[in-house]
């Protein structure tokens, strides 16, 4: 994406599964780069509305919403589509978090647009709003070892070993978001796509 094309992010969406049995799981590290964000910025009590979970924070010099969607991961769009409605956002404005398998654990990499690369929650943000132009930030969950089921690696939480790793890169993403809001995507991959965290 050239300089000059680059548009300001006002939304950010992490992406995860609602409920308490889903806290914490690999899954799930799209609401907890979002929960380390809130927890920096401090916006203030959330509104429930549009499927999800949302708030206004000032980031940037300027606000920006944050989202949770509250549907099942694999029907994100479906928040996404109704907030992007209703504030007039436009696909290029989005920043979409989300977990990655072919990314180790400790890694990131941001996207200024593309396919799901099988993401079933950005796949259906994808459908919704019927584009590609979707910025996004993946974070790394690595696969499962041996013969695991997939199903079975992403819903589940980290290993003793994993944890402060997994920290780290939860804090590494939330300083990323903070840069792209600040900054821009280009210098955002420019800063955190070269290398291992």
């Amino acid at each position: 994406m050239p300089v000059e094309t680059q548009v300001p992010i006002r939304l950010i969406v992490g992406l995860g599964n609602p409920g308490a049995e889903y806290e914490g799981t690999r899954h799930n590290i799209g609401f907890q780069v979002l929960d380390e964000l809130i927890a920096r910025l401090n916006p203030g009590r959330s509104q429930k509305k549009f499927s999800s979970e949302l708030w206004e924070v000032f980031c940037g010099g300027r606000k920006v919403l944050f989202a949770a969607p509250m549907t099942w991961m694999n029907a994100s769009g479906e928040a996404v589509q109704q907030i992007c409605r209703f504030y007039q956002i436009e696909s290029a404005e989005i920043g979409v978090i989300c977990d990655d398998l072919d990314l180790p654990l400790g890694r990131i990499r941001w996207r200024a647009c593309g396919s799901s690369g099988g993401q079933k929650g950005l796949a259906d943000i994808i459908r919704r709003l019927g584009s590609e132009d979707i910025p996004r930030l993946r974070v790394g969950i690595g696969r499962p070892p041996g013969k695991m089921e997939v199903v079975s690696w992403v819903l589940g939480r980290y290993r003793p070993e994993e944890r402060e790793e997994a920290s780290l890169a939860i804090k590494t993403a939330a300083d990323s978001v903070e840069l792209c809001l600040r900054d821009g995507i280009v210098a955002t991959m420019n800063r955190y796509n070269v290398s291992k965290m």
